[in-house]
């Protein structure tokens, strides 16, 4: 049995349209609703047959659904709900994909006081956005994170649950604040590393005469596609969840510290393990399948 015979989904962006992509290949039996408030977006949307309706406005998209989905930066997420809290049936679950959760748990409580609400953040993504850049099985073998306040309807959780599974994501449930701690050290933070270390490239392209980027190794070609990331999105994260990444980024200063003072004293022992730990997280990675072992980082060479 589907967890949801309605959904409609408030933001068609990567991940939003990734999700209608999702639910068309695993419940095709769904009726799909979608809104964006850019009228190009829904345009798009509208050309590539995401849904089957496209509403103009946000209310219009979610009077008869049964799950609501808000795949929008998480600074616009209680202005995006308060746009459709007067359309949103009672007995609807709302929930979003905001990477950030226990300000938008917040906002979201705001802007609709009565509703049930379960947060979610599926841990994937790439560089690029928009309607066009979604595709079905982003969520495949991924982790969902769900994040329901104390006092949440269990039944709730579990509907939620169970459709993110039906997409092909694993489920983890913890609180808001937990979460948003573990994703300052696993995601936002080595955002915000290779956003510095590219503007730092930036900064020094005339100082070298633009051999920076004409000599480009692998490390800063990585760096360059995780800062690539959609600017909005991110800047939305760092303000929402900054306690938690401020917390981290001084941790990040200390161990830099340390890791200074072993290069200027010459101290290869320290170096080597630590080296040697960092690579052993690499192999987790790869044995917990949340990434591939692809030579070159899977980069093709035809």
């Amino acid at each position: 049995m589907l967890p949801f015979a309605r959904v409609s989904v408030i933001g068609l962006g990567l991940i939003g349209s990734s999700v209608a992509r999702a639910v068309r290949q695993h419940m095709p039996t769904v009726r799909l609703t979608g809104h964006d408030a850019d009228p190009t977006v829904r345009a798009t949307a509208e050309r590539l047959q995401l849904c089957d309706d496209i509403a103009d406005t946000a209310g219009a998209a979610v009077t008869d659904a049964d799950l609501v989905l808000l795949c929008v930066p998480v600074g616009a997420m209680g202005a995006a709900a308060a746009e459709f809290a007067a359309d949103l049936p009672a007995d609807a679950i709302v929930s979003d994909v905001g990477s950030s959760k226990a300000g938008v748990a917040a906002a979201l409580r705001a802007a609709l006081p009565d509703a049930q609400i379960v947060p979610a953040h599926p841990v994937a993504g790439t560089e690029n956005s928009g309607p066009e850049a979604g595709f079905a099985s982003l969520f495949h073998g991924r982790w969902c994170i769900l994040t329901p306040v104390e006092g949440t309807n269990p039944a709730a959780v579990a509907r939620v649950e169970a459709f993110w599974q039906a997409l092909g994501a694993n489920v983890e449930t913890m609180t808001p604040e937990h979460h948003d701690l573990v994703l300052a050290v696993t995601s936002h933070l080595p955002h915000l590393i290779a956003y510095t270390i590219v503007g730092t490239a930036s900064d020094l392209e005339q100082v070298t005469c633009s051999e920076v980027i004409k000599y480009s190794a692998g490390g800063f070609r990585d760096f360059t596609r995780i800062a690539a990331s959609d600017p909005t999105m991110w800047r939305d994260v760092f303000l929402a969840n900054k306690d938690a990444v401020l917390e981290m980024l001084q941790r990040f200063s200390e161990d830099l510290t340390a890791l200074q003072r072993a290069i200027r004293w010459g101290d290869g022992d320290a170096l080597f393990d630590l080296f040697t730990r960092t690579r052993a997280i690499r192999r987790s990675i790869i044995e917990q399948g949340q990434d591939e072992a692809r030579p070159d980082f899977g980069r093709s060479h035809e």
